[in-house]
């Protein structure tokens, strides 16, 4: 393989442009071209995509986002969409692929690879943490510590108010962010998905706090908690107990950016250098992971259709320490 293309697709995370770099120098050090496709797969259809040179990629790994760009197609959702991307691919003679993403650019990276038989190996670049193959996904750790920080942040507001508040992380389907974070921040109570809600037990340990004489309360929400939201949770708080000084806040995508921490700069550079050596040795359709400090691959379906679970002694730290 002589040339490939690389390209970041789904929601943004922090890392993203270290695993860029990373793919980047690999394929150079191996006599590779590399070609950079910007705004994932919508570009890929458009053609707009040019060859990186390692001056590319200096002094990329410290920022957020990526520089190639991110979006997400309806038109690579078509079988005509997809034509149009293998069409290009083919056109600028690249041989294999680097996706950085999600589940849900594994999904058409599989339908590409399939249909087309074009070459691909995925990198794992969600803040969710919620793909099969992988202990961390990039952006995970830098999400997590900006949560963190902004809890600690609220703490103190909350400490000289005596206050009661509902703080929103995100975590659509999966609730690792809300977790660690919460854990971290020695939260009263964590509320996720993958647990259901009792609001008279929360109501219980929120009375518990005060007759303790606790200053505060904090209760960490993640947004696809199935009961609801936090503006949800606190209206079914304040119905029971009207006294509490309620306040909500929804830390939203103040989690997606900022500058990577150094675990995932090192996550990323690692897993990158690994796609590319995996498109090397003939591996196809499968994500490329670190499983206990081993790299691992996982096929895209079952890295997609098989989520990460929640541990339970995590949920029995926040049950024990709150």
């Amino acid at each position: 393989m002589k040339r490939i293309g690389v390209f970041t697709s789904g929601g943004d995370a922090p890392g993203m442009n270290a695993c860029i770099r990373a793919v980047v120098r690999t394929a150079l050090h191996y006599k590779m071209e590399v070609f950079g496709i910007n705004r994932g797969y919508s570009g890929m259809i458009r053609g707009d995509m040019y060859q990186m040179t390692s001056r590319d990629v200096s002094n990329i790994m410290q920022l957020g986002g990526t520089i190639l760009q991110s979006a997400r197609s309806e038109t690579f959702r078509t079988p005509s969409g997809r034509r149009r991307a293998y069409n290009q691919l083919k056109k600028a003679g690249i041989e294999g692929l680097v996706a950085i993403g999600g589940d849900g650019t594994f999904k058409g990276a599989s339908l590409l690879g399939q249909e087309f038989g074009v070459p691909i190996v995925g990198v794992p670049g969600t803040i969710d943490n919620d793909l099969f193959g992988s202990d961390f996904t990039l952006g995970y750790d830098t999400a997590v510590n900006t949560a963190m920080t902004c809890i600690d942040n609220i703490k103190d507001t909350a400490n000289s108010h005596n206050r009661l508040f509902f703080v929103e992380v995100m975590g659509r389907d999966a609730g690792f962010i809300a977790l660690r974070s919460g854990i971290a921040s020695g939260a009263e109570a964590v509320l996720i998905p993958e647990a259901k809600t009792n609001i008279d037990d929360l109501i219980k340990i929120l009375a518990r706090n005060y007759k303790s004489k606790k200053s505060s309360s904090i209760v960490v929400v993640a947004e696809g908690e199935r009961t609801g939201g936090a503006f949800e949770i606190a209206d079914m708080v304040k119905q029971k107990v009207p006294h509490y000084d309620m306040r909500v806040t929804v830390l939203g995508h103040l989690q997606r950016g900022g500058r990577p921490s150094c675990f995932d700069r090192v996550l990323a550079s690692r897993l990158g250098m690994e796609a590319v050596k995996a498109l090397r040795d003939g591996k196809k359709d499968v994500m490329v992971g670190q499983i206990h400090t081993r790299i691992e691959y996982t096929p895209f379906e079952k890295a997609c259709k098989h989520n990460q679970t929640i541990s339970p002694v995590m949920l029995d730290m926040v049950r024990i320490l709150s």
